[in-house]
């Protein structure tokens, strides 16, 4: 009796030893498995994570730009409203209505690439309704009658890559030193044609060897003043009406200039103005912020 029992227990032992090698076996041949081979399903995942992993990225950099843009529109029209309506521009909840940012701590991948999807697609509806806006101001405006004042850039073909210093202290080219720099430096081939900005009168059109050389400055007849500096050749006399897009000179580098360009002035009776602000209506919103931050940053003026 004792003998049978003893041999019970050596069989249950070795059945056990046996079950748990089996389990072993099976489980390293499930991990080899697993590392080296793919089901549909972990290939099809891992596919989508790489993808996600690729698009993420250009999706965020766009939601940062469109981000810039949107920052850009903002900056605009709060110069519009204070620069022509003298008056603030309302304030806006731009992220009110959207309801998609709640629990945004617990998305998986696939719901940030969604969330980034959702947020860039209403951050470009955000820029297409201030520029419907804007153009519907702009349309309203004019059909009332309203003089408007200089809103296009006086170049065709300006890259903002071309823009130089702009109003403030800059140091001159010629004496090294900090001066008022009056206007907006406009890098561009002698040659090149130069244009009214808006409606208005020729007030002056004078040559010079000195300071700002041949200028051309015309009256738009609602407080609003343009000068363009530093020509090549006048096809303007005092006294006549202009249009704008009228052609009224070329680039040049007459009087004190480092350089062929044109140098841009926008006042306001005898206030001066940064002309940045006054070419909304020619350049696009990603050209408006890299001009203001190139304008800005610029240390030297070219006359």
């Amino acid at each position: 009796m004792k003998g049978r029992k003893l041999t019970f227990a050596k069989l249950l032992r070795r059945s056990l030893r046996f079950l748990v090698a089996t389990l072993s076996m099976a489980i390293l041949y499930y991990v080899i498995f697993a590392l080296v081979f793919s089901t549909d399903t972990e290939r099809r995942l891992k596919r989508e994570n790489r993808m996600y992993e690729q698009e993420y990225p250009e999706l965020a950099a766009k939601e940062s730009l469109i981000s810039d843009v949107i920052e850009g529109l903002k900056a605009k029209d709060n110069r519009i409203y204070e620069d022509i309506f003298h008056t603030s521009a309302p304030e806006m909840e731009p992220y009110a209505s959207i309801d998609f940012l709640a629990g945004l701590d617990s998305i998986t991948d696939r719901g940030i690439v969604q969330y980034t999807e959702k947020k860039i697609a209403f951050l470009e509806s955000c820029s297409n309704v201030v520029e419907a806006n804007f153009l519907e101001v702009m349309r309203t405006m004019a059909d009332s009658g309203f003089v408007m004042p200089p809103m296009t850039n006086p170049l065709n073909d300006f890259s903002f890559a071309q823009t130089g210093a702009s109003v403030g202290d800059r140091i001159n080219p010629f004496y090294k030193v900090s001066m008022d720099h009056q206007g907006l430096d406009m890098i561009a081939p002698s040659g090149n044609p130069v244009y009214a900005s808006a409606d208005g009168v020729v007030k002056e059109a004078k040559r010079s060897r000195k300071g700002l050389g041949n200028v051309v400055l015309i009256d738009h007849e609602n407080g609003y003043f343009t000068r363009y500096a530093h020509l090549a050749d006048i096809d303007v006399a005092k006294g006549r009406r202009v249009k704008l897009g009228t052609k009224i000179g070329t680039v040049g580098v007459s009087g004190n200039s480092f350089a062929p360009h044109l140098h841009y002035e926008v006042l306001r009776d005898t206030v001066v103005l940064d002309p940045v602000n006054h070419m909304f209506a020619s350049v696009t919103p990603e050209e408006y912020l890299n001009m203001m931050i190139l304008s800005v940053s610029t240390g030297q003026s070219m006359d």
